[in-house]
Formats: C-alpha cells, sequence, structure tokens
C-alpha cells in the first residue's frame, strides 16, 4: 500500500521507500481512538493503511467543527504542529478502527537530510496539502450542499457510509436534518 503511494510519486528510489517502511510503526486506533489532542504538539506522521479519521476543532459554542475527513492510502498529521511544534488546536480521532503506519519527524527530518529526492518528495507534500485546502475551501464557498456531498459521493463511496451523520453534516457545514433530507433525495 505505502509502495504504490510513494512509487506515484516518482521521486523516491526503492532503497529511499524501504528505508521509509523500516522507520514506521503500526498503531492501531479503535473506533473514537484519538491520533492527537488539542494542546499537544504533533511529532509524527501516520500513513493511513486502512479507515477513516477526521479532524476537528471545538470552538468556545462547545459544538465540535469536523474540517476534514481523511480516507485510506493517505497522509495525515496535525500539519500546523507538526511544523512549528507548538501545540495543535485540532483533534483528530478515528471514525472507524484504522491502522496507520507511524513516521516520527526526527526520522522524517533525518531522511530529509539524506537525500534531494526527500526534501523533493516532502515538497510536493506540502503543495499537494495546500491545494487540498484550497479546493475544500473553494467548494465550501462556491458549491451548495447538495454539491459538496455528491462529490464526497464520487470520490469516496466505499467509506462514506462509514461515517456518522453528525460528523458528515459538520463536515458539509449542514445539519444532521439537511444532511438526512440530502440522502432521501439522492437515489444511485
Amino acid at each position: 500500500m505505502i509502495n504504490d503511494f510513494l512509487k506515484n510519486f516518482g521521486v523516491l528510489t526503492t532503497a529511499e521507500i524501504n528505508d521509509l517502511q523500516q522507520l514506521g510503526t503500526i498503531r492501531n486506533l479503535q473506533k473514537g481512538d484519538f491520533f492527537i489532542t488539542e494542546g499537544k504538539s504533533c511529532k509524527e506522521v501516520a500513513f493511513i493503511k486502512s479507515g477513516i479519521l477526521r479532524s476537528f476543532f471545538t470552538p468556545e459554542s462547545g459544538e465540535e467543527i469536523t474540517y476534514c475527513i481523511t480516507f485510506p492510502n493517505t497522509l495525515m498529521t496535525a500539519y500546523s504542529s507538526f511544523i512549528t511544534a507548538l501545540p495543535t488546536l485540532e483533534n483528530i480521532q478515528a471514525v472507524a478502527p484504522c491502522e496507520l503506519l507511524i513516521i516520527q519527524k526526527a526520522d522524517i527530518d533525518q531522511l530529509s537530510g539524506s537525500s534531494l529526492n526527500w526534501v523533493t518528495f516532502f515538497k510536493i507534500i506540502a503543495e499537494q496539502q495546500y491545494i487540498e485546502l484550497e479546493k475544500r475551501l473553494f467548494l465550501f464557498q462556491k458549491e451548495k450542499a447538495k454539491k459538496r456531498y455528491m462529490d464526497l459521493l464520487e470520490n469516496q463511496p466505499a467509506y462514506i457510509q462509514q461515517i456518522p451523520l453528525q460528523y458528515l453534516a459538520s463536515y458539509l457545514g449542514i445539519t444532521p436534518r439537511h444532511l438526512s433530507r440530502l440522502r432521501k433525495e439522492i437515489v444511485f
């Protein structure tokens, strides 16, 4: 899984990919377990082998706001905390049982110093994170909830039913009741 993910970038050698895998450790999260919680400094990256993670924050109102849902075969971290070493403002929680390959920041820093290929790879990852954030922002600002839901259905049909209604509704920026109505309108 991670081999294919890394090979798709066309930057790393087989030996470099093997080095990363040897540095990684497996962590299993049950539904409801946290990868990281608000106030802690994030010092690791997870490759999601299976399962679903959600990123959320809790404003003063106390209502959790889910702003990111991450699916298998992707990397996940509390990115700003990972970069700055400051405490994160977010929580990352398993929505379904997860198997993660964990790589420590110290190991990533060591890899970056060992080869320009790693520097290029991490630059590409940072660019992709920015593009995804921008895409999400534009989708949220430009499109109606139905279109956002349809995009999610098209891109992640196998996982959409595993996400609890309240998290999915929050991610889409609507109420659970509105999401229920949308689901009834859309027939496949």
